[in-house]
């Protein structure tokens, strides 16, 4: 039985980082494309960030009940769902006529991305036992982190020679193979101890508590301040009345009890730090690097493939020291680290100190990013795998999208290679103020 259950694994490990590979793939393509999109759809290449920000926040509000929806239904049954649902997305924003129909389609690409995610960490998690499953998890995030480098040139290199279009286009036969993958080589797991509902009302709520407070944030430079700050507001009444309804429902979409580890909520947020920082630098520089250093989208997904190379060979080395070291150590030492390069990258006037900076940045940062889900998967049972994994993913994807928004504004503010440089500099020093002012209080808890 242990002969046959090791290549199994093993069959599961691939299966579910090919998953992971297409939902991280088109993130980082798609930055680089947004210029050319820009130009073919009659838009500004800030405006359209919400082909980017759209993405994450569906991505982020349904990484919860696609982890629950799995545990209660079948994680394979509702991961390949999640893939049929991302490549209609694909599909329709590959052939939209007009800004709106794009983005509107992104979001139905995050969502399946919002599913798909989650589910390819629980499924992992299942198969492994014990300290396996960081190694495993780690291996994971490497294998799947191959798209960490490919989208930069898939991006750059497929719109410049064909068309943005193409870039969402190619998910949908990379879809239909993992679809194919995954019915043949995942097996099939639930939690059979929860009850087969979900709670809708709660997935309402916390839906729009995340868009409400994301689009204030878009919209701080273009609105009355009065009205972005009432929305954003709203907001946060909007998630302060969904963890009270989670107190006391029924089957609530998150457990708060999950919240009672003091590792666990120290974990995610130093983790959300590492991976606003990340995001917000990809997003900056992707534009720093055409419309104010004038390279062509192929240069620039070269350029930017240091964060990304850098940003993939983190995952199995996360994978291999967790075992040996303190988490929280861990990821506050890695965003120190990343916080490091980016300011290389926000004071360096040459382009070799600036793909050096990114390089840097993006190992470290990534690294924070993925010892986060390798801890708090570590700190529950197999069994609520999907649940934590989506909590603790919606966190940091929804605070990213927020981020994004924000940086978008923040950089239409004056002249553009300032608004760039400003968003870069406050993101590192930001990050490194926000990590060491986190590890001081959790140290001792």
């Amino acid at each position: 039985m242990g002969g046959n259950a090791r290549p199994r694994r093993g069959l599961t490990l691939i299966a579910a980082s090919a998953c992971v590979f297409i939902v991280q793939l088109d993130f980082y393509a798609l930055n680089l494309a947004l210029p050319s999109m820009a130009a073919e759809l009659g838009s500004s290449t800030t405006d359209l960030q919400w082909v980017i920000s759209g993405y994450i926040l569906a991505q982020a509000a349904f990484l919860i009940p696609g982890g629950k929806l799995g545990d209660i239904l079948g994680r394979r049954r509702v991961l390949v769902a999640g893939l049929v649902t991302f490549g209609v997305g694909s599909l329709g924003a590959g052939l939209g006529s007009d800004p709106s129909i794009v983005i509107a389609f992104r979001v139905v690409q995050g969502m399946g991305s919002g599913i798909v995610f989650p589910l390819a960490f629980a499924v992992i998690t299942e198969a492994y036992p014990g300290r396996q499953a960081k190694q495993a998890i780690g291996n994971a995030y490497g294998i799947g982190a191959v798209a960490l480098a490919l989208g930069p040139l898939l991006g750059g290199g497929v719109t410049e020679l064909i068309s943005w279009r193409s870039v969402l286009l190619v998910n949908v036969p990379l879809c239909l193979a993992a679809i194919g993958v995954a019915l043949a080589w995942l097996p099939e797991s639930r939690d059979p101890t929860v009850p087969r509902t979900i709670d809708l009302y709660g997935l309402v709520v916390v839906v729009f508590g995340i868009v409400a407070i994301t689009v204030a944030a878009d919209r701080m430079n273009a609105w009355r301040p009065v009205a972005a700050v009432a929305l954003a507001v709203g907001g946060l009444v909007l998630l302060v009345a969904f963890v009270l309804r989670e107190r006391v429902a029924g089957n609530p979409l998150v457990r708060l009890d999950l919240f009672h580890d003091t590792a666990f909520v120290a974990v995610t947020l130093m983790g959300m730090v590492a991976n606003i920082a990340f995001v917000v630098a990809v997003f900056a520089t992707t534009i720093h690097l055409q419309q104010v250093r004038g390279y062509s989208p192929f240069i620039a997904g070269m350029a930017v493939l240091a964060a990304s190379i850098s940003g993939g060979a983190a995952g199995p080395l996360a994978g291999s020291i967790s075992q040996r070291v303190e988490i929280r150590r861990l990821i506050a030492t890695a965003t120190l680290v990343g916080a490091l390069g980016l300011l290389v990258v926000a004071f360096g006037g040459q382009i070799g100190p600036y793909l050096l900076g990114l390089a840097v940045a993006g190992f470290g940062y990534r690294t924070g990013f993925t010892l986060t889900n390798l801890g708090t998967q570590a700190m529950v049972p197999a069994e609520r795998a999907g649940e934590a994994s989506g909590v603790t993913l919606a966190i940091l994807f929804a605070a990213s999208g927020v981020a994004v928004a924000a940086a978008g504004t923040l950089i239409e503010q004056g002249d553009l290679s300032t608004g760039i440089m400003r968003v870069l500099l406050g993101t590192a020093i930001g990050s490194a103020v926000a990590t060491i002012v986190l590890a001081r209080i959790f140290r001792r808890r």
